[in-house]
């Protein structure tokens, strides 16, 4: 599935070389070094992706993040030597689809990058109705109570996941392989930052829960609300 891919990264022999494995698969690719001058690559080019390293001089990878996730839906993929939690959650919260810990292979960005290139497609199926739902894949759009409800694209891709098994248990494993990729099935850091913003933002408009924890297993979709939501 070709596309268009923004590499971001300070180090030049780093930008090379993804620019060369990413050309040979088929990606039309740019690159910058600059993070301010990736931004404007950005808004002239419409990449269909953007890998960008966290620790950047001037503006780090985050920032990127937050200033992309103003106004576009388009997947991002964190590079960074960073291997703690916090830098994945920080990251993940600002509104990342994904981190890759340096050192990676290539074959291992690569799936990732497939993985959410092909999330898109799956935003093409008509309006779902659940409860005090309405979720609309094709315009990418939640209401809850009639009330529009704001969601990153992850945000937004779980909510759609869940509400397509609603009422049904979806454990950790499958989740995070329906959201992320297959790749991250061993992550639950993504589902603990995602789950987490989710409920915030749903009980802030309704003080209902819809999320429902099932211990060591996974979580369970409730459309139509069972009361106050759980820590």
């Amino acid at each position: 599935m070709p596309g268009r891919i923004l590499v971001i990264d300070d180090e030049p022999q780093i930008t090379r070389v993804l620019r060369a494995a990413l050309s040979a698969q088929g990606y039309d690719i740019r690159t910058a070094n600059d993070p301010e001058e990736a931004l404007e690559v950005f808004r002239e080019w419409s990449p269909d992706l953007v890998v960008t390293d966290l620790m950047m001089p001037g503006m780090s990878g985050v920032e990127v993040t937050r200033a992309i996730r103003v106004r576009f839906a388009t997947p991002i993929i964190i590079l960074s030597v960073r291997d703690h939690e916090r830098s994945k959650v920080e990251a993940l919260d600002a509104g990342a689809d994904d981190y890759v810990t340096k050192p990676f292979s290539i074959q291992e960005l690569l799936a990732r990058i497939r993985a959410h290139l092909r999330r898109a497609p799956e935003r093409t199926t008509s309006a779902l109705e659940a409860g005090d739902f309405v979720v609309d894949a094709n315009a990418h759009s939640i209401t809850v109570l009639r009330r529009p409800i704001h969601l990153t694209p992850k945000e937004f891709d779980l909510l759609l996941h869940l509400s397509r098994h609603a009422g049904k248990v979806i454990t950790h494993r499958a989740l995070l392989t329906a959201v992320w990729g297959a790749q991250s099935a061993h992550q639950p850091e993504y589902l603990r930052v995602f789950i987490g913003q989710l409920r915030k933002k749903l009980e802030a408009e309704t003080g209902k829960q819809y999320i429902q924890t099932e211990p060591w297993v996974g979580y369970r979709f409730i459309p139509e609300g069972i009361g106050s939501s759980e820590e």
